[in-house]
């Protein structure tokens, strides 16, 4: 690897695919994945992005829960600058916390799939550490890949964890109760709590369908498997929520349905991505599998679903 580096020409990039999948030991052994990184940071070269590709689906979705890195990834990277500067631990993080934020937040903007944003978000990560001839830690080694990966993830967490999105306050609270409880029924007064805390009741919550409470239980409603229609024009108390679940509903039947549904939503259009990939993220940290699928295809299809929008627009203003 160290003559690829030696050898290429700078002005274009080099990829390398990576088909093996690894996870950490429990002795605390580096995995294969960053043992890779390693020797690629080591061989001069600088890592400037890594994206799933699409070889292993069945596998890569029965390992949706488990949180599994992706089995086929491809690496493009660049032989290092000769002037790099080495760093230390204090100033690589400083430089993730400045640089990060505009890389990750336009990966959000391509329409990734929530189940590849991980292990693509690891890239601008990695461009950052491997572009440096090396991060010097306290004890005065220089830091593994597997170290600098550690510190990836966690600001990685920090980072989406953080990412405020506008939501209306029903749809908010319906966030913050699945994060807790999914779909299971948990104490009325609990929810009370959080419904008080977004500035909302649970009397709003009863009226906008997203949940009920019964006899001292809350639970919230499985809208895209209820199969009730659901008109947001009509409805009094629209939410991105019901917009989200009835627009997952809609795409188990068929695209145009989603799109038909999609051309009504008004406003509520401008959350539904954002949300989508929140849940995606709390319902993969719940080991909801099922729920983790719906969403990763929601915002897969939610281009398709927006052109089939406008042929609707079209369609019905044609009948006028």
């Amino acid at each position: 690897m160290s003559k690829l580096a030696s050898q290429h020409r700078t002005d274009f990039p080099i990829s390398i695919f990576y088909a093996y999948k690894a996870e950490e030991g429990r002795d605390g052994r580096e995995s294969g994945w960053s043992t890779f990184l390693q020797a690629m940071v080591d061989a001069g070269l600088q890592i400037t992005a890594t994206w799933p590709i699409r070889t292993e689906r069945q596998a890569r979705s029965n390992a949706l829960a488990a949180n599994a890195l992706a089995s086929s990834v491809v690496l493009t990277c660049r032989p290092r600058g000769e002037n790099s500067a080495v760093v230390n631990r204090a100033e690589f993080v400083s430089t993730l916390r400045s640089r990060l934020p505009e890389a990750l937040g336009l990966l959000l903007q391509s329409n990734i799939a929530p189940v590849d944003l991980p292990q693509a978000s690891i890239g601008p990560g990695m461009k950052i550490f491997s572009g440096f001839a090396g991060v010097v830690q306290a004890d005065g080694q220089n830091m593994k890949a597997s170290a600098a990966l550690a510190l990836i993830n966690q600001y990685l967490d920090e980072f989406f964890s953080g990412v405020e999105v506008e939501l209306d306050a029903d749809s908010r609270f319906a966030y913050d109760w699945y994060r807790q409880y999914g779909f299971e029924s948990g104490p009325s007064g609990n929810a009370d709590s959080i419904a008080q805390a977004r500035g909302t009741s649970l009397d709003g919550i009863n009226a906008s369908a997203i949940g009920s409470a019964v006899a001292g239980k809350f639970r919230l409603t499985r809208l895209s498997q209820s199969g009730a229609a659901w008109n947001p024009d009509q409805d009094a108390r629209p939410t991105v929520w019901e917009a989200v679940h009835h627009l997952a509903g809609k795409l188990e039947v068929s695209e145009m349905e989603a799109g038909q549904l999609y051309a009504r939503l008004g406003s509520l259009r401008e959350g539904v991505r954002d949300l989508a990939y929140m849940l995606y993220r709390a319902a993969n940290e719940r080991g909801d599998a099922a729920a983790a699928r719906s969403y990763n295809g929601l915002v897969l299809a939610l281009p398709v679903i927006i052109e089939r929008s406008r042929e609707a627009i079209l369609e019905q203003s044609d009948l006028i």
